[in-house]
């Protein structure tokens, strides 16, 4: 997986708009900058046992979460099934990753980032998305928030677990 990922500081002054996507977007970048340069085998190494965490889960799992906020929560879509998960495999897009393709697995979590962009494009924040989470409504402002959180958390797991496979460390 040899490419270059630009990725931009978040402005210090913007809308509430700018800001939240240039956040998210600035993670989306580094979780593939902690992936860059790697081989399948490296971006499928465990972590320590008993976890079994790897930077191609990572990528798999956010492929699923990007998809689960803005096409099932925002836009309404419903899925019997995830790309990597199944109701008898829930933990699929972690566990699944010893004979996965990693090239296609990236194609998935990028095409999936392409599309929630288009999803929340032009929208209001304060837009509700079309199915409730736990019953209640969520908007567009607090998907956007939280995806910064899911990547903020799951890029402090992909930077140990990069150091883990080959010592390089960095933000």
């Amino acid at each position: 997986m040899t490419t270059t990922t630009p990725r931009i500081d978040p402005p210090f002054a913007a809308d509430e708009t700018a800001m939240l996507t240039a956040w998210l977007d600035f993670h989306r970048a580094t979780l593939a900058v902690k992936c860059e340069g790697l081989t399948p085998e490296q971006l499928r190494l465990r972590s320590v046992p008993p976890s079994g965490l790897s930077l191609l889960g990572l990528v798999r799992h956010m492929a699923e979460v990007e998809r689960h906020w803005f096409q099932g929560i925002l836009l309404g879509g419903s899925f019997e099934t995830g790309h990597y998960w199944t109701e008898a495999d829930p933990d699929g897009d972690f566990d699944n990753v010893d004979t996965a393709d990693a090239e296609q697995d990236f194609a998935t979590w990028r095409a999936e980032v392409d599309a929630a962009r288009r999803a929340a494009e032009g929208l209001p924040l304060e837009t509700v998305g079309k199915q409730l989470r736990r019953g209640e409504e969520v908007t567009l402002r607090w998907i956007l928030v939280h995806m910064i959180e899911e990547y903020a958390r799951h890029n402090g797991h992909a930077d140990l677990l990069r150091e883990l496979v080959d010592g390089v460390t960095g933000e």
